[in-house]
């Protein structure tokens, strides 16, 4: 496929696409009551959705947090390993959690925090003092990263095994 980098090759800087996901919400009844389900126009996903489980416990319930966290940690994660490869090393696994934070107050919901906690095991070809700032570069190179960070605080814990 013309455009495409190879295996090996760098990533997304080295050719210019567009593209677009999107994920439909059908919804039923009041904001307390009601319910929905989302589902992502790739057919990967279809997940529940309440009000009330948003705001308390989730109990096998998604929320909007809980999606931003999860694109959140997966566009980190190419971020990081791409960043990797072009210094040079690899990572034998990476496990990345992303914890999205919001404060319910009287004008609303505020998202506030999107922290990620990074666990490195098997680094090569980089050292293992230094990857702090290679992984702090990843997280501001992310394009996650860079839209929620006008609108929230974004956080990084690292930890190499």
């Amino acid at each position: 496929m013309e455009g495409v980098p190879l295996l090996g090759a760098p990533i997304w800087e080295d050719y210019r696409m567009e593209f677009s996901r999107q994920a439909t919400i059908n919804w039923s009844g009041s904001i307390m009551e009601g319910k929905g389900s989302v589902a992502a126009g790739s057919g990967a996903f279809s997940l529940p959705v309440t009000f009330p489980r948003r705001i308390g416990e989730p109990e096998g319930v998604t929320s909007p947090e809980e999606l931003m966290a999860a694109a959140h940690a997966a566009c980190y994660a190419m971020a990081l390993n791409a960043t990797v490869g072009k210094k040079g090393g690899a990572i034998g696994k990476t496990t990345i959690t992303c914890k999205v934070t919001a404060d319910k107050g009287d004008a609303g919901i505020t998202i506030t925090t999107s922290a990620l906690s990074l666990t490195v095991e098997g680094l090569t070809g980089i050292d293992a003092a230094a990857f702090p700032e290679v992984a702090e570069a990843a997280k501001n190179g992310c394009p996650v990263s860079k839209a929620y960070a006008g609108s929230m605080k974004i956080t990084l814990d690292v930890k190499v095994l």
